[in-house]
């Protein structure tokens, strides 16, 4: 049996770019999730182990600590239930060896910048509600 949210999906948003995260945020805030914005990979893990995350949004490419090393970290971070948190990538890179780095740091969707945002917030949907 699938394990349902009996709770609006909390999104996590790591992105550099503020304005780019920021955006996002709010559109996935409008879509009815509750979001949390950070713009780096420390901020975002202080804000995670209080927030518990059903899914986080990663921008690869930020300075200090990338989003690959940053999707490891949350998914240690996430004791009770690592295999239940979904993270996503949006970023610039779309090329082979990124979604292989990707795949290897534990990332379950893949989106190519510019996202559409309307399907980062559809297929977040789709994991997180199962």
């Amino acid at each position: 049996m699938t394990e349902m949210i009996d709770h609006t999906p909390r999104i996590l948003v790591v992105d550099d770019n503020e304005d780019a995260a920021t955006t996002l945020s709010f559109l996935l805030q409008a879509a009815g999730y509750d979001v949390r914005t950070c713009f780096d990979g420390k901020a975002a893990l202080d804000v995670a182990s209080g927030f518990s995350p059903d899914a986080c949004v990663l921008d690869i490419s930020m300075p200090g600590m990338d989003g690959y090393e940053l999707a490891r970290r949350l998914r240690e971070q996430a004791t009770e239930r690592p295999q239940s948190l979904v993270l996503a990538t949006v970023t610039a890179y779309g090329d082979h060896a990124h979604l292989e780095r990707a795949t290897d740091a534990g990332f379950d969707l893949h989106f190519t910048k510019p996202a559409d945002p309307s399907e980062v917030a559809d297929q977040l949907g789709e994991y997180v509600r199962r």
